[in-house]
């Protein structure tokens, strides 16, 4: 005769319960965002030592709450190989980089977020995602105004540690707790968006509406970015286009949507032709000049590992091909300033590929799921991946930190619920009826 298994302790049984609560779910959320979005302003006060022992910390929580919630996740299909396939290649570019440490550091890193955002979608539904990431910007947008205020206009003077010039009495630029202007003009974006899903699913009231809107306009146009005035074009564009997709017949959908992709080549083969003018139209010049020799200087060094690539870094470090690029300009720089160029620099021709075929199918899936779902809250990955997108071809927010961070919740959230996985394991269904 066996004998009985032994009981769990009652506080063990009480932690994982406690864990896999709702509440818990919903804190680490918050939290994950709020680390994530806050990261300039965290390695500002306590630099990168500190940001890295906040991760450290956050990681093992994550991972706790994850297999407290083991039985109640859906696994199957929910990460997405383009995922997989992207962030293996650049940890494997650890083994022929001349600077291993400082590549599988990187590598690590950027696995660390990716995780939290998996967390994320594991953990918690589109439209409670869409509600902590507008309590998390709701509060740092407002940090933000609360910190050039202090500097601008009562204490009259800079805070260099943050970045922060005070020049909100001039009427910008001014970059917040963000670090630049060009990020606090993106999160300001990815808020807009954000607040209106919230009032259109009646997570927040009209006043709350009002005061988000109003503290998030006012660090669009305090900014000061020619790329967040871009970035906007390219996503009131997109938004009008899914507005009349979501009203159109069911039957003319997918006419309207090849008819939408070619219409959508056309004008980005005309802006790029004529992107000179754009520029001259948005008073740009000097800040292109700028770029323009950053990515001539770093466009000189991708064939020398073009295959492979020089090895993942993400942000740029002390070493190899970076100081030979910052050596031979004015100023120096973290990121090429362009995603694409960033990533064909750092892991080569294959690292592209993958990286093209992540956005890709992440954005394909998710315009699919906003133009053909009823619910609102289908249109906020869509939305936030256009801004993402566009951002990249002038930064590279997409790559690290934050912009990584919800690459990978709106791709996973996309992925759930048109992986071709699911097809497999389940066999052919019969089509969904659009709602």
């Amino acid at each position: 005769m066996t004998s009985p298994r032994p009981l769990p302790h009652p506080v063990f049984t009480a932690l994982v319960r406690g864990l896999g609560s709702a509440q818990a779910a919903a804190a680490l959320s918050l939290t994950i965002f709020g680390v994530a979005f806050a990261t300039p302003l965290i390695r500002s006060i306590l630099g990168w030592n500190g940001l890295i022992g906040v991760m450290v910390a956050l990681v093992p929580v994550a991972i706790l709450i994850v297999m407290a919630r083991w039985d109640t996740i859906e696994w199957h299909g929910l990460l997405p190989i383009s995922i997989l396939a992207f962030m293996g290649w650049c940890l494997l570019s650890t083994f022929w980089t001349d600077h291993q440490w400082v590549t599988l550091s990187s590598a690590l890193y950027q696995i660390a977020f990716a995780f939290l955002g998996l967390t994320v979608a594991l953990t918690r539904d589109l439209i409670q995602i869409v509600r902590s990431v507008g309590a998390v910007l709701r509060t740092l947008l407002t940090a933000s105004i609360a910190v050039e205020v202090l500097s601008g206009l009562i204490l009259d003077m800079p805070f260099p540690f943050m970045g922060v010039q005070g020049s909100i009495a001039m009427g910008g630029p001014i970059q917040g707790v963000f670090g630049t202007r060009n990020m606090l003009g993106f999160m300001a974006l990815i808020a807009v968006v954000t607040f209106i899903i919230e009032w259109r699913t009646r997570a927040v009231t009209r006043p709350v509406l009002i005061y988000s809107l109003a503290v998030a306009l006012a660090c669009l146009g305090l900014s000061q970015s020619p790329i967040t005035i871009l970035v906007s074009f390219a996503l009131g564009l997109a938004a009008l286009a899914l507005y009349g997709l979501r009203q159109a017949p069911k039957e003319t959908r997918r006419t309207l949507q090849w008819a939408l992709a070619g219409l959508t080549i056309v004008v980005l083969s005309v802006t790029y032709l004529s992107r000179l003018r754009v520029l001259a139209l948005l008073n740009a010049g000097s800040e292109f000049e700028f770029r323009y020799l950053l990515w001539f200087q770093t466009w000189k060094l991708v064939p020398v590992n073009q295959l492979e690539g020089w090895g993942w870094s993400g942000f740029w470090q002390d070493v190899a091909p970076y100081t030979y690029i910052n050596n031979s300009l004015v100023r120096d720089h973290e990121t090429a300033l362009n995603a694409f160029l960033d990533v064909y620099l750092q892991v080569g021709l294959v690292g592209l590929l993958a990286f093209l075929s992540l956005l890709v199918f992440a954005f394909v899936r998710s315009w699919l799921l906003a133009s053909n779902r009823r619910t609102v809250t289908y249109t906020w990955p869509a939305l936030v991946l256009v801004a993402l997108i566009a951002t990249s071809a002038a930064e590279s927010f997409v790559l690290v930190e934050a912009g990584w961070l919800l690459l990978v919740v709106c791709t996973v959230k996309a992925s759930q619920n048109m992986s071709w996985r699911t097809r497999l394991r389940t066999g052919p269904k019969p089509p969904v009826p659009v709602e």
